[in-house]
């Protein structure tokens, strides 16, 4: 790895995606485009729910044109998977009668919404490109709930479930149980590597047993093409599991063994980039999940909060020779 030449977090990445607009079932659509950002929609008798919104109204654009290619109905709620600004900034097109989201979520918005915004636009330029559409201050949840929710779109049974920490402490996914289809949210990614940033690393494996124990038979990870089969599924909760799970034993070791942070991160990105180099984000994700995982085995059981100043500063001190 070149460290000289590695621009910042996903700076360099420039190149526009391609979309793909899954049919999953009669109630279920994945809109996807190559690593980028994923957002699920629910089709009920009576209304839509849009599951994580795009970084901006103009990119969320493209999603409500691809919804009314297939539905009229009104999309009445936005849920949000969690709290990063390239998942709720778009939330203001839907226009929706309601933005759900679990109450530890609305508490990080309250901590470090504003914080994350800022950090976020700087890390990804291509996706905040409209960023101009993006209205003054936060997307703020006018729904919250703890552990689970029933929401009924008429005869359809949606289930918001809150199980587990992982990617964030506020994790939600939207389970179908009559169709048997999981939205997970970034606590499952496929061939795209998982932004641990924010991460409870030693929750995040027993967090994706629960999702596994649903036994979907489909799956809208955070990035990645939507997992159609039952073995899909599967390898797209064990790769984000071994991922999770090495990253985190190389730096505990490291921290154990007395290693700088600047050595841990050489030694873990070595290690880990022979198996996982070629996802999405890969360059982009590394420095903060070693940190995040390098303070966690350090017994700093919380995150610390991510601002534009501290990702240049961590970047800096990690990348530089």
């Amino acid at each position: 790895m070149s460290q000289n030449s590695k621009s910042f977090a996903s700076q360099a990445d420039l190149e526009v995606k391609r979309v793909s607009f899954d049919r999953l079932s009669e109630h279920a659509y994945a809109y996807t485009a190559e690593g980028d950002p994923n957002t699920g929609i629910v089709i009920g008798d009576d209304a839509v729910m849009v599951i994580d919104t795009q970084a901006t109204p103009a990119m969320a654009q493209d999603v409500i044109r691809r919804v009314r290619e297939v539905t009229d109905k009104p999309i009445k709620y936005v849920l949000l998977s969690h709290y990063h600004a390239v998942r709720v900034l778009g939330a203001s097109a839907y226009q929706p009668e309601h933005i759900i989201a679990s109450q530890d979520t609305y508490d990080l918005i309250v901590e470090r919404g504003e914080q994350d915004k800022a950090s976020e636009i700087g890390r990804f330029p291509r996706l905040f490109s409209n960023v101009e559409t993006v209205p003054p201050g936060l997307t703020w949840p006018t729904l919250t709930f703890s552990g689970r929710m029933t929401l009924w779109l008429g005869q359809l049974e949606v289930q918001i479930l809150q199980l587990g920490r992982g990617h964030t402490k506020g994790d939600t996914v939207v389970w179908l149980p009559k169709d048997r289809i999981l939205f997970s949210g970034d606590l499952v990614e496929f061939d795209a590597t998982p932004y641990a940033g924010d991460a409870y690393f030693q929750d995040w494996p027993q967090t994706l047993d629960r999702l596994a124990a649903l036994q979907p038979a489909k799956l809208v990870p955070g990035r990645g093409a939507a997992l159609q089969t039952p073995e899909q599924v599967a390898a797209g909760l064990s790769g984000t599991r071994a991922f999770v799970s090495e990253l985190y034993e190389s730096v505990q070791a490291g921290a154990r063994a007395g290693a700088d942070l600047k050595t841990v991160y050489r030694e873990t990105y070595a290690k880990l980039a022979q198996r996982y180099g070629h996802w999405v984000i890969f360059a982009h994700c590394m420095p903060f999940d070693v940190t995040r995982a390098y303070d966690e085995a350090q017994g700093h059981a919380d995150p610390r909060i991510w601002t534009a100043e501290r990702d240049l500063e961590m970047w800096r001190a990690l990348e530089r020779d």
